[in-house]
């Protein structure tokens, strides 16, 4: 990763405002990085603060996967992702599939407002850091003949 973090900012409907909240509390640290989202948050961002986005699909239309997709190529650093534990998603294992490759690709994730502020507020954000893929590259190699 380099000290310009390519931060995905994701939220279910039930936390979308809460999300703005902490864009809005947070815009002078998030305007040093590249922001993405998925297609209806961005919009959001882009309406409610005014700062560029780039956007991917609404989540439920495939907007989760290519965010796992993005992590996967090492495109994306950051996965700050406020989900609602108390809702069913139409779009529920996409939301897994994409947890689950943030956690294997090694991304820094947060799932909520105080998770999202340590991450932010880290002084790894503002410096290089190289994310441990061994365990990537060893599988890698444990299946290449």
């Amino acid at each position: 990763m380099k000290d310009l973090k390519k931060i995905a900012l994701v939220a279910h409907d039930a936390k979308k405002s809460e999300l703005m909240e902490w864009v809005r509390d947070n815009i002078e640290l998030l305007k040093e990085h590249q922001i993405y989202a998925t297609g209806t948050t961005g919009l959001k961002i882009e309406k409610e603060i005014g700062i560029n986005v780039i956007k991917f699909k609404s989540g439920p239309l495939g907007g989760d996967q290519q965010i796992g997709s993005a992590i996967v190529e090492e495109k994306l650093d950051v996965l700050i992702f406020f989900w609602d534990p108390l809702s069913s998603q139409p779009h529920d294992p996409d939301v897994k599939a994409l947890l689950r490759v943030a956690a294997l690709w090694n991304a820094a994730v947060a799932c909520n407002k105080t998770s999202a502020d340590f991450i932010l507020q880290s002084p790894l954000m503002k410096q290089s850091y190289r994310r441990d893929l061994k365990h990537i590259l060893q599988y890698t190699k444990d299946r290449t003949v």
